[in-house]
């Protein structure tokens, strides 16, 4: 089954600049440069990964990443923001962006980043007779993670999370009481180690830590240890 990609980008001239470097991956792309009809397009179709300009016509890319989570919690985002809009990388995180990248960026970059999500979407996709470690689920406490399925529950409650929370709660969980740098789980769990996108990072912690914790202000499961990263902690998780 082919990739599908939306390219939502008013500008023309990077959008075209996009279309022509991704469709080397062997994806299928649309465009868009209407806030308003991207999200109708991005509602009723089915894209692998989704590249969302901020600043658009009748609809800003913030409100398009928060009504796309709200109905597609599995949906990869990456957000396209300007070189200089702290804010706007900041808050398409919060609200449930997997990525995002700076404008101007390189091809190179590009394709890296995108590539890399696809290699997560294709995980959500597989089809194939499970190997024993993907059928047993994860267990600690009163927290079970069912690879198979992309599914967390916390003592039998369901928690809803994006492709790229749960591959960071995952990772986690995994390896109990490591510790791991910001640039150690963008490059596990992100697939890309570039400098200065360290923040994407810290904000899927704290949105993984608002799903998870009964205080995210004072986390027990998923700690920071200051100066150095976070862990996993499964005395956290109680029974």
């Amino acid at each position: 089954m082919t990739d599908r990609i939306l390219i939502v980008e008013d500008d023309l001239d990077i959008a075209n600049l996009m279309r022509v470097n991704l469709l080397e991956l062997g994806v299928e792309i649309d465009h868009q440069t209407d806030g308003q009809l991207a999200l109708t397009q991005a509602l009723e179709n089915d894209y692998s990964v989704i590249l969302l300009d901020v600043m658009l016509p009748n609809m800003n890319g913030l409100d398009i990443c928060r009504q796309i989570r709200d109905k597609r919690p599995m949906q990869i985002i990456i957000m396209l923001t300007s070189k200089n809009s702290e804010t706007d990388r900041v808050l398409g995180l919060e609200l449930g962006a997997d990525d995002y990248m700076t404008k101007p960026f390189s091809v190179r970059e590009l394709q890296a980043r995108v590539r890399s999500q696809l290699r997560k979407v294709h995980v959500l996709q597989q089809s194939h007779v499970p190997s024993p470690q993907e059928s047993e689920a994860l267990c600690i406490g009163t927290l079970r993670i069912e690879q198979k399925n992309h599914q967390v529950f916390l003592a039998e409650q369901e928690l809803v999370l994006t492709a790229t929370e749960f591959e960071l709660l995952h990772h986690l969980a995994n390896h109990p009481g490591q510790v791991f740098s910001r640039s150690q789980l963008l490059e596990s769990v992100w697939g890309y180690h570039h400098s200065g996108y360290e923040h994407t990072v810290n904000s899927h912690i704290n949105r993984l830590r608002a799903k998870l914790e009964k205080n995210a202000t004072s986390p027990k499961i998923v700690q920071t240890v200051w100066g150095v990263g976070y862990k996993f902690n499964p005395q956290g998780v109680s029974d």
